[in-house]
């Protein structure tokens, strides 16, 4: 008897949609994406509905940025035969449980999520005054649960959002656990859980087994992922609104030249003076890009100045380039048919709806929202 694989184990995880990606995305994120597809159930989703908490005021360019984050997704190794790309708005479900959750989730529990307050910080010249901007983590909520991820790929600076995820998942399944009837035999059931059934008013028959309970939602778990610190040119973290940023989509002239002005060691103010890789952000690029043998070069180089900064920033510029320019070929295929791209999310969004109408159903019948007409008596 050959024994059943084990299903995979379900992933959700997501991107705004800002436009064209840069190294640091692919460093925090879509790397580890494209390595995970090969071991679990993936689902990833462009949530446009999230890119308006913030940025409400102006969606003329939200179709083009969807689609650049699409295209940079294939590009760095994403294949729609192992993993489901889809759009949030096109899954209507997303709006429906965010509704439905929000129904549930105090208030309190909102405003202690401490992106809240530092987006509101950081973002001064927007109004986030608004109710959508306080719910958002809901709505990311509502994202997670909808697929029953089993676990989410984050930051660090993301684990509260999956742990108020759970929260509200114990919550909702507090209030709305059920006993689910299944034709099965009874006989493993112990007479604790038949009188606990007996006195909810339900009539146990010899072909009807019950689930105790039944939860609609399973708690997720945050999955940390590996994320280097990547500096931008300026030394600080690498961001497009830094203007600091190499972008997935850079030709290597441009990668090249932006790394010519990248900053280096302070303490190297000469050629002839030696320097220490481990406090410059040319040297944390070469942690994360470079081969063995060239930080070993590096290494050896910079501490006893037998190397000059231009030369060193040369070298990384060799390793980045040569991880950019296959996915920029990718890219490019996809670009001269945009059709092709467009189809992959049509038909992931198919997929996530599939499986988000099923979810919902359990939802709908776990709070009394399922309703049928009524039957006439028999005369």
């Amino acid at each position: 008897m050959t024994s059943t694989p084990a299903t995979k184990k379900r992933v959700l995880s997501g991107m705004r949609p800002t436009g064209k990606l840069h190294l640091g995305n692919y460093v925090g994120a879509l790397q580890n994406w494209v390595r995970m597809q090969e071991q679990y159930d993936c689902f990833f989703v462009i949530v446009d509905w999230h890119a308006l908490t913030t940025d409400y005021g102006d969606t003329s360019r939200l179709k083009e940025n969807l689609v650049d984050v699409l295209l940079d997704w294939l590009a760095a190794g994403l294949d729609p035969e192992k993993c489901v790309m889809f759009i949030q708005s096109h899954v209507p479900a997303h709006a429906e449980l965010h509704l439905l959750l929000s129904m549930i989730t105090p208030l309190g529990w909102l405003e202690r999520v401490p992106t809240y307050k530092e987006q509101k910080e950081n973002l001064k010249e927007k109004d986030l005054n608004t109710y959508g901007f306080l719910g958002y983590p809901v709505l990311q909520s509502a994202d997670i649960l909808l697929y029953k991820a089993d676990v989410v790929p984050v930051g660090e600076d993301q684990v509260a959002h999956v742990e108020l995820t759970r929260e509200i998942a114990r919550r909702f399944n507090a209030f709305y656990a059920y006993a689910h009837p299944l034709v099965v035999e009874t006989n493993h059931l112990t007479p604790d859980q038949k009188k606990v059934l007996n006195s909810n008013g339900t009539k146990i028959t010899p072909d009807t087994d019950y689930i105790f309970p039944r939860v609609v939602f399973p708690e997720p778990q945050a999955l940390l992922t590996p994320a280097p610190r990547l500096p931008g040119t300026d030394g600080r973290k690498m961001s497009k609104s830094y203007d600091n940023a190499v972008m997935l989509t850079d030709p290597e002239l441009v990668v090249r030249q932006k790394l010519k002005t990248m900053v280096t060691d302070p303490a190297r103010v000469r050629r002839t003076d030696r320097g220490n890789p481990d406090v410059c952000p040319v040297g944390d690029l070469h942690k994360i890009f470079s081969s063995p043998e060239t930080k070993a070069k590096v290494n050896e180089g910079c501490r006893s100045a037998g190397i000059g900064c231009i030369e060193c920033k040369s070298w990384v510029a060799d390793a980045i380039v040569k991880i950019l320019n296959p996915m920029q070929e990718r890219r490019k295929k996809y670009e001269d048919k945009p059709r092709l791209a467009w189809d992959i999310l049509e038909a992931g969004s198919a997929r996530a709806r599939e499986i988000a109408d099923a979810t919902m159903d359990e939802v709908r019948k776990a709070m009394g929202l399922y309703y049928e007409s009524p039957k006439d008596d028999a005369k």
